[in-house]
């Protein structure tokens, strides 16, 4: 099973960005190049989850073939995005989807190099995987569908899927080489991921 066929970029762009001062979906080019990233890097297609702003955000996103959600729990954070994405991939019910490659449309140093190395291998229902920066696992995160139940079940708060992959096998891929995997909190301040 090829990457491109089985995988869907899950694009998590809900938060109001407190700490930026505004969402993180409205800053500058980040929702677009965030969808094309996905899409260079081997998704063919592309779910973005909005929240704050969604009517905003979803007008940036006019023309761009993606499909849209919008969190209404949004402000309960990361985890609640990360399980409306994963329900509604699962009511979608496209047997074809062996997984999600979940990213975050505030790490811009990430490009489409990474996903495609996270998506040069097998993807199957019961993948999962995420890339590392100098050993240091982050985002994206490659999620298969037979995990996604369990990752809607222990996503709280900004946590997303932290608590489930702490207690199952995960491969990481080193992607130092390519970005650093900072996630941006304030306007051009880098955080760990």
């Amino acid at each position: 099973m090829t990457a491109s066929s089985s995988v869907i970029g899950l694009l998590l762009a809900a938060g109001a960005g407190r700490r930026m001062g505004r969402p993180k979906a409205l800053v500058e080019n980040w929702l677009v190049d965030s969808v094309t990233v996905l899409r260079d890097g081997g998704c063919n297609r592309v779910l973005v989850v909005l929240g704050a702003a969604a009517d905003q955000a979803s007008r940036l996103l006019v023309g761009h073939d993606v499909d849209i959600v919008v969190a209404e729990d949004w402000d309960e954070g990361m985890g609640a995005s990360l399980r409306t994405g994963l329900a509604a991939l699962g009511e979608a019910g496209d047997a074809a989807v062996a997984a999600t490659l979940v990213s975050l449309v505030d790490l811009p140093d990430v490009g489409s190099d990474v996903v495609r190395r996270l998506l040069d291998r097998p993807v199957t229902a019961a993948t999962l995987a995420r890339a590392s920066y100098a050993g240091t696992p982050g985002h994206p995160v490659l999620i298969g569908r037979e995990h996604w139940a369990g990752v809607i079940e222990s996503a709280t708060g900004d946590r997303g899927a932290r608590t489930y992959i702490a207690t199952h096998d995960v491969v990481l891929v080193e992607c130092g080489d390519l970005a650093t995997g900072h996630d941006v909190d304030r306007g051009g301040t880098l955080s760990e991921p």
